[in-house]
């Protein structure tokens, strides 16, 4: 798994200080923007925390670069919808010499399991070679017969083929994807999938990726991850019993 903060909006904690302040101020945007002293802009993201006053930090934005994880974990992270997701098309891009993918370590981690669970991908690999090779031919048979040229034919072939031999790539599958979420949404998502519930893959990148914002915004993010970082655990009965050792890894990130 790769997770790079790609862009994101300059000075969010003062552009999130000036919304705020805006909304108790009489001065024009100029004057209050101007006026903000670092000293100023720590304490009024304070204030907004022990107020809950989220709204204005909806106007910052942070935008990643994330390879290597699963089309299960897309599956996951596409249910966080105050975010903008682009990710790699299996239907236009061909998965040539086989595909990358993820390998659980729980499954890794045990030989036969591991043995297992690459013959299976060895096999989607077959499969999904031979049904492209398969609808290819019948497909570049049809647009020759259309009337397209050899070069031509085969192109637009190949993305017919592609398109239906998808389906059996496995959640396995890796791919690639830039998201955007606004902090707002960011502190949602942390609190949810840095847990020790949340599942392994979509844990780690939620961690990655709050790594990569406190470097940029600290104070805004200082208190950022799952919801026992803030006060008690709150998953009650199904906690993880863990909360001082998880608070130390969150406060140490």
């Amino acid at each position: 798994m790769q997770v790079k903060l790609l862009t994101y909006t300059p000075d969010p904690e003062r552009t999130i200080a000036c919304a705020a302040k805006l909304c108790y101020a009489s001065a024009d945007i100029d004057t209050l923007y101007d006026g903000l002293t670092d000293e100023k802009v720590d304490a009024f993201l304070d204030h907004l925390n022990n107020i809950g006053h989220q709204s204005p930090i909806e106007h910052a934005s942070f935008t990643f670069g994330i390879e290597g994880v699963s089309r299960s974990l897309l599956a996951q992270i596409t249910r966080h919808r105050l975010a903008s997701f682009s990710v790699q098309s299996q239907r236009y891009v061909r998965e040539k010499g086989g595909f990358q993918f993820v390998l659980p370590p729980e499954i890794e981690a045990v030989p036969e399991a591991k043995e297992e669970f690459l013959r299976a991908m060895e096999e989607d690999v077959r499969h999904y070679e031979r049904l492209t090779q398969v609808l290819q031919e019948k497909h570049k048979a049809a647009f020759l017969a259309a009337g397209d040229d050899e070069k031509t034919a085969a192109r637009k072939a190949e993305k017919k083929a592609i398109e239906d031999a998808r389906f059996v790539l496995p959640n396995a599958c890796a791919t690639k994807m830039i998201v955007t979420m606004n902090a707002r949404s960011l502190m949602n998502f942390f609190a949810l999938r840095c847990c020790n519930r949340a599942q392994w893959e979509i844990r780690e990148l939620a961690t990655q990726m709050l790594k990569e914002v406190k470097a940029v915004a600290p104070h805004l993010f200082q208190n950022a991850g799952p919801g026992c970082v803030r006060g008690a655990c709150p998953e009650g009965s199904m906690s993880c019993k863990k909360a001082a050792e998880v608070r130390e890894k969150f406060e140490n990130l």
